[in-house]
């Protein structure tokens, strides 16, 4: 197995996270976003994955981009280790529901290539960029606490008493929202559940800090 990421990545961090829950090994492969004009734009990494973007996995004759479809993949090629997903249909749905949630409503707005974007085609300050950022991920902070807090399904982590695929997003977004100094006092379970996954082994070894690529 091979993990094509960037230690900053929040969808990278994502599939590691779940590699080290499943307990399954494999090769990091770093793809830099900032050096050489970003590595990912490289000829060399488009041929693995046309997006050019983070991460890529590959396992034997399979490579799949986007964090989400790569944790689903682990969780059905390796249904004997860790299971990231609850045991009912009602818990799974939930459990996605909270992940998508974090993946494709509040991350897409504050990605690298998007504030890229602001600053460099569309000329706005460092400042703005740095307001559009704290706004989205306010918005979806503020809906996320309110779900997490008013529901007897959360548990120590966002569903139960077990990490889940939800836990696997929610760290990664808040790791990105104290870079840009959000003030999280008003997410008392987001930061609650957020303590609880950094006790765990596997949250611990997947953080940037913790990369080879790390800087």
């Amino acid at each position: 197995m091979k993990l094509y990421g960037y230690y900053r990545s929040s969808a990278a961090y994502r599939v590691r996270i779940a590699l080290n829950l499943k307990g399954l090994e494999y090769d990091s492969v770093p793809v830099h976003l900032l050096k050489d004009g970003g590595q990912q734009l490289s000829h060399t990494y488009r041929e693995l994955n046309p997006t050019a973007l983070v991460p890529t996995f590959t396992d034997d004759n399979v490579s799949i981009g986007q964090s989400l479809a790569i944790i689903e993949y682990l969780e059905e090629a390796y249904p004997a280790t860790f299971a990231l997903l609850p045991d009912t249909y009602a818990a799974r749905a939930r459990v996605r529901s909270l992940a998508q949630f974090i993946a494709c409503d509040i991350h897409p707005l504050n990605n690298l290539r998007v504030l890229k974007y602001l600053t460099r085609t569309l000329g706005v300050s460092d400042e703005a960029k740095n307001e559009w950022y704290l706004h989205w991920v306010r918005e979806g902070f503020d809906s996320l606490e309110k779900i997490l807090a008013s529901s007897n399904q959360t548990g120590k982590f966002c569903h139960g008493d077990t990490p889940t695929l939800a836990d696997i997003c929610l760290v990664p977004q808040v790791a990105n929202a104290r870079r840009f100094n959000l003030d999280l006092t008003p997410y008392p379970s987001i930061v609650r559940i957020d303590a609880a996954c950094h006790k765990e082994e596997a949250f611990i070894r997947a953080a940037p800090a913790n990369q080879a690529d790390a800087e």
